[in-house]
C-alpha cells in the first residue's frame, strides 16, 4: 500500500510541476568586441654546475639510514 501510494504522489506532483507555466526566456543581444592578442615569449636559460642523483625508489637515503645494522643485532643461542 504504502509503495503504491508513494508512486501515485510522485506522478501527481510531477504533472503538477510540468502543468505550470513557465515564463518566456529574454532574449539578451550580444555585442561583438574586437581582441588584440600581444603575446611576448621571454626565453632565459641558465647553466648551472649541479648535479642532481636520481634515485629509483623514493626516500631511499632515508631508509638506507634506517636500516643500518650492527655486530650486536645478531641473535645469540642461549
Amino acid at each position: 500500500m504504502k509503495a503504491i501510494f508513494t508512486i501515485i504522489a510522485v506522478v501527481f506532483f510531477g504533472t503538477v510541476a510540468m502543468a505550470q507555466e513557465n515564463s518566456k526566456e529574454v532574449k539578451v543581444d550580444t555585442i561583438a568586441a574586437g581582441v588584440t592578442l600581444n603575446i611576448d615569449v621571454q626565453k632565459t636559460i641558465k647553466k648551472e654546475g649541479e648535479v642532481a642523483r636520481l634515485y629509483k625508489f623514493k626516500n631511499s637515503r632515508v631508509k638506507k639510514e634506517l636500516s643500518f645494522a650492527t655486530k650486536n643485532n645478531k641473535a645469540k643461542l642461549a
